[in-house]
């Protein structure tokens, strides 16, 4: 059995606001599948379903076994519309993969060995994550579920950058596969100087209470 992720849908015909606002009412999700050699195609999920399979990480990133009908699609997840204030998926759209061709997907960072980090444990600072997540480019069986960076040994004011991340085998960097100058060689994880700190070295003395009263009785 396949390790990708599972999904199950049904075809449907109707198409516009009015048949997709219709759909949703029946407690079923509208969604597109396009890419490749063939035709897009118009589906519809189960929306507790689909709201559930959600709830994981890896479903933004990894491959989806989609069955359709009879047909089973190897597929991403493209793009998701929400309901602005309602925990409502309003429509999805799922990219077909040919498993030769490169794809770029964008996967999210995980900090490893955070409680350990130097820079918080001996120099009183806070992780700060610049980057949520970043594109990467490589076929679709490489894809990696995250990105992990170790920060055990960071330290206070020390930032690692994205040429300095641990990339598995086949996978790159979007940004640093034409970056020559390191332009795009940006920031992911730092250690900053907690609140407290800034306002304690920045903060200007306070005059003496002594000098003040001898100011103010030179001006009487």
């Amino acid at each position: 059995m396949s390790d990708n992720i599972q999904l199950s849908a049904e075809p449907r015909e109707d198409s516009g606001k009015g048949a997709s606002r219709r759909l949703r009412h029946t407690g079923m999700t509208p969604a597109v599948v396009y890419g490749g050699d063939d035709a897009p195609i118009s589906i519809m999920l189960k929306h507790s379903d689909f709201f559930h399979a959600l709830e994981k990480e890896a479903i933004y990133t990894q491959l989806i076994d989609l069955k359709v009908g009879k047909k089973t699609e190897v597929v991403v997840l493209r793009d998701l519309q929400r309901h602005p204030y309602k925990q409502k998926i309003m429509h999805a759209d799922f990219f077909r993969i040919d498993n030769k061709k490169p794809i770029h997907v964008t996967v999210p960072v995980h900090t490893l060995n955070s409680e350990e980090c130097v820079g918080v444990k001996t120099d009183g600072g806070m992780i700060s994550l610049m980057m949520s997540d970043i594109e990467v480019v490589c076929l679709p069986k490489n894809i990696p579920e995250y990105l992990e960076i170790d920060v055990a040994e960071l330290h206070l004011g020390e930032t690692i950058h994205l040429s300095q991340i641990k990339m598995p085998k086949g996978v790159e960097i979007v940004a640093l596969t034409h970056d020559e100058d390191g332009d795009h060689d940006l920031g992911v994880v730092s250690v900053l100087k907690t609140r407290a700190e800034v306002v304690s070295d920045d903060a200007p003395e306070a005059p003496a209470q002594e000098d003040a009263a001898e100011g103010d009785s030179e001006d009487s």
